[in-house]
């Protein structure tokens, strides 16, 4: 009995998922009636506009006029930016 339960389900479940696969098809789409895939161009997304150019520039010029550690070689095994922990 059990056997025909799992054998019903299983049967179900393989027809669904092959009736959804053949529905997105656009052949079948077509013969069924539904509507046609749209075949309008497909645009790119907006990109939001860029920060202004004097924005840009005074960002530049804060990291130009930074700390003068970034960008040394030793800045990762400096001393000051790490505590100093009695052994």
């Amino acid at each position: 009995m059990m056997n025909f339960v799992f054998g019903t389900v299983a049967g179900a479940l393989l027809a669904g998922i092959l009736t959804v696969v053949a529905v997105r098809q656009p052949g079948v789409q077509s013969r069924l009636g539904l509507f046609p895939v749209s075949t309008a161009p497909m645009l790119p997304a907006a990109r939001p506009p860029g920060p202004s150019p004097d924005a840009r520039a005074r960002d530049e010029a804060a990291c130009r006029n930074g700390p003068a550690e970034i960008g040394k070689a030793d800045m990762l095994f400096n001393r000051k930016r790490f505590w100093l922990v009695a052994p």
